[in-house]
C-alpha cells in the first residue's frame, strides 16, 4: 500500500499546509511497500545494465527510470525509448535533442548510453535515479490529490535541472517551455492562454521575458533559482489557477467549494 499525501485544502493555503508538512509527508511515501520494493529492486539491479535494450527489456528497472524523470506514461513504448536511449544526446541529430521536452534529454544523458558509455555501474548512480524518483513519485501522488499542487511541487526540481546544464540565457528560457510543467505553471503565473504556444517560438521567448521581467523583476532566467522568486511565482500560479477554476463554476458550486474550505480552515 502506499502512503496518500493529505492536502486538506486547495489554492496559495493548500501549497503552504503542504511545505510545512513536506518532511514527514514524503518520509511516510517513500518508505511506503510499493515505494520501497521498486527502490530496492533498482538499486539492487541496475549495476547489471549494460545496455538500453537491457533496461528496456526488464520492466521493472524501466519503471523506475521513466518515472525518475516524470515520463512514467512511456512504459509501453518500447522502442521509442531504446531508440532515446541509443541515439544519447552528443549528436545534433539525437532523437532526445530533436524533440520539444526536454525531459528526454536529460533522461538519456543520465543514463549514458548512447554518450560515452552506461552511467550505471557507477557507485552514486542507483542512488541519484532513486532519488529523483523518490521525488517524482512524491509529486504524482501529489497529484492525484491536486493537480496544481504537483505542478507546484516540481517547480525547484524543474528548474535545477536546467540550472545544472550551464545553458545560457535564451537555451534556459527554451528549456522551461520545452518541460510540460514548468511551462503550464509560467504560463497561468503570468496570465498566458494556452493556445499561446502555437505562437512563433521567438515571439514566445520575448513574451516570457517581458512579463517575467514586470511581473517579478527578473533581468535573467537564472533569477529564478531565488527561493524567494520562486515562492512568487508558486503564489501567483495557484492564486490565478484558482480563479480561472472558480471562473468556470456555476454560483452554487462557487459559494459550496467557498464553504467546504472555509470549514476545513477553522476545523
Amino acid at each position: 500500500m502506499t502512503f496518500q499525501p493529505v492536502i486538506p485544502l486547495s489554492g496559495y493555503a493548500g501549497w503552504r499546509f503542504l511545505e510545512r508538512t513536506m518532511d514527514t509527508q514524503k518520509a511516510s511515501f517513500v518508505e511506503s511497500t510499493v515505494i520501497k520494493r521498486a527502490t530496492e529492486y533498482f538499486r539492487d539491479e541496475i549495476s547489471s545494465i549494460r545496455t538500453a535494450e537491457d533496461l528496456v527489456g526488464n520492466r521493472r528497472l524501466l519503471q523506475v527510470a521513466l518515472g525518475a524523470f516524470g515520463l512514467d506514461e512511456d512504459i509501453n513504448s518500447k522502442a521509442f525509448i531504446q531508440k532515446i536511449l541509443e541515439d544519447g544526446t552528443l549528436s545534433g541529430d539525437a532523437l532526445a535533442n530533436r524533440l520539444t521536452d526536454k525531459r528526454y534529454r536529460q533522461f538519456a544523458k543520465a543514463f549514458g548510453f548512447g554518450d560515452l558509455g552506461p552511467r550505471t555501474s557507477l557507485s552514486s548512480f542507483a542512488n541519484e535515479i532513486i532519488g529523483r524518483y523518490e521525488a517524482r513519485q512524491f509529486e504524482l501522488a501529489v497529484g492525484e490529490q491536486n493537480g496544481d499542487m504537483r505542478l507546484a511541487l516540481s517547480l525547484a526540481s524543474g528548474l535545477k535541472d536546467i540550472f545544472d546544464q550551464n545553458l545560457s540565457d535564451n537555451a534556459q528560457w527554451f528549456s522551461m517551455m520545452g518541460n510540460p510543467p514548468l511551462r503550464k505553471t509560467f504560463e497561468t503565473a503570468l496570465g498566458l492562454p494556452s493556445s499561446f504556444g502555437q505562437v512563433d517560438i521567438d515571439r514566445q521567448l520575448g513574451t516570457f521575458r517581458e512579463r517575467s521581467r514586470a511581473t517579478f523583476g527578473v533581468d535573467s532566467f537564472s533569477d529564478f533559482g531565488d527561493p524567494e522568486v520562486q515562492e512568487k511565482l508558486i503564489r501567483l500560479f495557484l492564486v490565478r489557477s484558482q480563479a480561472d477554476n472558480l471562473s468556470s463554476m456555476s454560483n452554487g458550486s462557487v459559494a459550496l467549494s467557498l464553504l467546504q474550505a472555509s470549514r476545513v480552515s477553522f476545523a
